[in-house]
């Protein structure tokens, strides 16, 4: 699956997903993870209201399964729920990007129900321990 981070500095997931200058994007299954690219915004991305901004950055990440975010507006998450992608609120914009890579590689093995969902289809590629 893929996965996308908000970040200002390619490390924590440190950015407001509107505001995101950077956003890392990742395929993660139960080997591992790799990095596949960074896709980077200009503008004036603080600019509230302005909904136009938020379509490249849908485009962006889509095709990934979660978006990982500092903070995320109201607007942008149902976007990306619209998109079948699940926006994800980090716990603190300490958290580094390869500590949340290293548990999604840990919990592929043995899904919790919301992932199970965020999946959807993808589920098969996966082997689940209780099935």
């Amino acid at each position: 699956m893929k996965v996308a981070f908000a970040t200002q500095d390619n490390v924590h997931i440190n950015a407001h997903f509107g505001w995101a200058k950077k956003v890392d994007i990742y395929d993660v299954s139960t080997d591992g993870y790799n990095f596949l690219n960074t896709v980077e915004f200009g503008g004036n991305l603080k600019e509230d209201g302005n909904e136009d901004k938020l379509v490249p950055k849908i485009k962006a990440v889509a095709g990934c399964t979660i978006v990982y975010v500092s903070a995320i507006g109201g607007s942008a998450a149902s976007r990306l729920l619209k998109n079948k992608i699940t926006p994800l609120k980090a716990e603190n914009k300490d958290d580094e990007i390869t500590d949340v890579l290293n548990i999604l590689v840990k919990t592929l093995g043995n899904p919790p129900p919301w992932l199970r969902k965020a999946l959807g289809s993808n589920t098969k590629k996966f082997d689940f321990a209780d099935e």
